[in-house]
């Protein structure tokens, strides 16, 4: 069990009982105590209690009202009460209300382990059919996110089933990059791999915190409020259309926002990208020696995409027509983990948006042009990877990206993009990630700064999204880790 919390209003007896909990051979995580029931109620109601022993006669509130009380709450704790022989119709009457055990006094060690035994082992067994249930409920969501009921009947049972479990109140649903993650929470539900996205259920009222805290820098697709398990696979569909939108627009967006419409003149310039004369020559270039116009042509064809010009659904059948041309003419040059590479690119959504895929599809691209021309300018490259690396070092405390960095060594984006991870074996983002989190292990080990205070000086202004990443990069958040190095 997780937490036990022990209400006597005589110091020696809760001490007592807490000591013989602790050697009871029951896993107890965290044992509490308090002397009399005003208090218990108020730490019942602010965080989850699995097991409450509880004396009658107490002084402020007895164990009876303490009881009562807690049958007020969504989430009772069991209850074991501790009496007198003189209370024994007090006994009866707590017993009424629903307690599970009563010990008499003076309190036996044996009986107590025994009565621990016995509600642990019922803990893990509701525990682990609620969890099957929920799973198996996840399941059926899942199934109902892409597939329609098959009756009215069939619905009207699944609703019974699971609105109590899954929809209390208002919910959104949340489409992201498969690639992302966030643990599940008491405001949401994560179902993963639903074609090529992760999708979250969130409460509607949790929506803001929720990606504050989980995807400060994502490209989320949000549904607008719904109500009740008949309305998911709606809800679900807003939220694959803005996705979409979230892919191309480089940000979170919600179904049925405004977006401020693409002048028509550009929309019908961009689409002569999609015609068959420029696609070829995206497609020729490639192997010919010209890397600078091969890098221009594809840059002008994702800016388009990026800035509304190209409209999703496009931009995925361009990229489709792309793939099966390229993998027809280039067969000869590719090995078989270059062509599983270039497959993948046909799945837009498990890119958070252009800007993503565009990297990766470029890096792509470039190492198959090299392969095929020879080109050789390592000399040149490593002299600006290293001035590169050292403008990073000097500004990593700053709001810098690899915009910023290609511009200023005057290095096409796409170009640096695929030059630095040969350089150094990594992406840019995880090169910056590790400088700065490298930089606060030793503001943590050698400073008494705030956290906070921190996370600002290496270049992270969200606190909560530096604790994240300190922690998925270190394994103990930065106050454990600082804790440890003062040891």
């Amino acid at each position: 069990m997780k937490t036990l919390l022990v209400v006597e209003d005589e110091k020696m007896i809760r001490r007592g009982i807490c000591t013989i909990a602790k050697r009871s051979g029951v896993e107890i995580e965290e044992i509490l105590e308090c002397s009399n029931g005003e208090e218990a109620l108020e730490i019942v109601k602010e965080r989850k209690v699995d097991v409450l022993f509880t004396d009658i006669r107490m002084p402020k509130m007895d164990g009876i009202e303490l009881v009562k009380a807690i049958n007020e709450l969504d989430e009772k704790p069991v209850v074991v009460a501790i009496s007198g022989y003189d209370d024994f119709s007090y006994a009866v009457e707590m017993m009424r209300n629903g307690v599970k055990e009563y010990i008499l006094k003076p309190v036996d060690r044996e009986k107590i382990a025994g009565i621990l035994k016995k509600i642990d082992d019922e803990l893990f067994d509701t525990g682990r059919k609620q969890k099957n249930e929920y799973e198996l409920g996840k399941t059926q969501l899942k199934y109902l996110l892409t597939n329609e009921p098959a009756s009215k009947e069939e619905l009207a049972t699944l609703k019974e089933k699971y609105d109590e479990l899954f929809f209390v109140s208002d919910f959104v649903v949340c489409c992201g990059s498969i690639n992302d993650e966030a643990t599940e929470g008491e405001n949401f539900i994560r179902i993963n791999g639903v074609g090529d996205s992760n999708v979250y259920i969130v409460e509607k009222t949790y929506i803001h915190d929720f990606i504050e805290n989980e995807f400060p820098e994502s490209h989320l697709g949000i549904s607008k409020p719904h109500s009740g398990i008949e309305n998911l696979r709606e809800a679900y569909r807003q939220a694959i259309e803005a996705r979409k939108l979230a892919f191309c627009l480089g940000e979170t967006y919600t179904f049925g926002e405004v977006i401020k419409e693409p002048l028509e003149a550009m929309v019908r310039q961009a689409s002569t990208l999609l015609e068959e004369t420029a696609s070829n020559a995206r497609l020729q270039l490639i192997g010919t020696g010209r890397t600078d116009e091969l890098i221009r042509a594809w840059d002008k064809f994702f800016i388009a995409v990026e800035r509304g010009y190209i409209p999703e659904a496009h931009f995925e059948a361009a990229m489709e027509r792309f793939i099966e041309n390229a993998g027809r003419m280039y067969r000869t040059s590719l090995v078989e983990k270059d062509y599983i590479a270039l497959q993948q690119f046909r799945h837009t959504m498990i890119f958070q948006s252009v800007s993503d895929y565009r990297e990766s599809f470029m890096n792509w691209v470039l190492k198959l042009n090299e392969s095929i021309s020879n080109r050789d300018d390592m000399k040149n490259s490593d002299r600006k990877m290293k001035q590169a690396i050292a403008y990073i070092k000097e500004n990593y405390n700053s709001d810098i990206n690899m915009a910023v960095v290609s511009n200023y060594i005057s290095m096409n984006y796409s170009l640096f993009s695929f030059t630095f991870k040969q350089y150094t074996g990594q992406n840019f983002v995880n090169f910056l990630k590790e400088i700065r989190i490298e930089e606060a292990k030793k503001m943590l080990a050698e400073t008494d700064m705030k956290v906070i205070e921190i996370s600002q000086c290496v270049g992270y202004d969200n606190e909560k999204h530096f604790m994240k990443l300190f922690k998925s990069t270190c394994g103990v958040s930065p106050t454990e880790y600082r804790n440890n190095m003062q040891r």
